[in-house]
C-alpha cells in the first residue's frame, strides 16, 4: 500500500500539543487498515487534521448543523468528471473530544484515536451509519479493522483504568 497522509495540526494546538497528537506514522498505520478491506484505494491520499473544539464546532455547525464540537468530521472529495485523482477527502478531528471521550469510556487515548481515524476513513470510502443495518456493517467493519491493529472492540465498554497515549459522539456511535 502506499497511502499519502498530509497530517496538519491547528496552530491553536500546534504549541503545546503537537507531541500529544498521533505520528504520521500511526496514521499512516490506521489508514492503511482501513483501506485495507478496500484494494481499489490503496494508493490514496488523504487529510488529517488536528483541531479545538471552536473549529470543530464551527465546521459541524456550518457543514452538518450540529451547533457542537463533534470527534471527527469527514469530508469526501468529489472528483471532478473526466479527472482521476487518488484524493480520498479531510478528516478533521477535535483533540479535546477524543481525549474526552477516552477518558470518559475508559479507553486509551491512542486506541480511540485509532478508532476515529478508522471511522472517519470508512465515511470517506461511502460508508455510513444511518440506518441500522448500515450502522452493523460499518460498526462490524471498524472491529475487524482495529482488531488487525491489536485494539479492542471499540462498542464494548471498557473496564475502568486510566487512558494513556502511546505515541457528540457515539463512540458508542462515532460522529462523522
Amino acid at each position: 500500500m502506499s497511502i499519502v497522509v498530509d497530517r496538519q495540526v491547528a496552530s491553536e494546538l500546534e504549541q503545546d500539543l503537537d507531541q500529544a497528537l498521533p505520528s504520521q506514522q500511526r496514521l499512516a498505520a490506521w489508514i492503511d487498515a482501513a483501506l485495507a478491506k478496500f484494494p481499489a484505494h490503496a494508493n490514496s491520499e488523504l487529510t488529517v487534521r488536528f483541531v479545538d473544539s471552536d473549529e470543530s464546532q464551527m465546521l459541524n455547525r456550518d457543514y452538518r448543523g450540529k451547533d457542537s464540537p463533534t470527534n471527527v468530521l469527514s469530508f469526501p472529495f468529489e472528483v471532478p468528471e473526466g479527472l482521476e485523482l487518488p484524493l480520498l477527502g479531510d478528516l478533521v478531528i477535535c483533540h479535546p473530544v477524543v481525549v474526552g471521550e477516552a477518558i470518559d469510556q475508559h479507553k486509551a487515548l491512542d486506541d480511540h484515536y485509532a478508532h476515529m481515524v478508522v471511522h472517519g476513513t470508512l465515511h470517506l470510502l461511502g460508508l455510513d451509519h444511518i440506518e441500522d443495518d448500515e450502522a452493523e456493517h460499518m460498526e462490524s467493519l471498524e472491529r475487524d479493522i482495529l482488531a488487525s491493529l491489536g485494539i479492542a472492540d471499540p462498542y464494548i465498554a471498557a473496564p475502568c483504568a486510566t487512558p494513556k497515549h502511546d505515541s457528540d459522539s457515539e463512540d458508542e456511535r462515532a460522529d462523522a
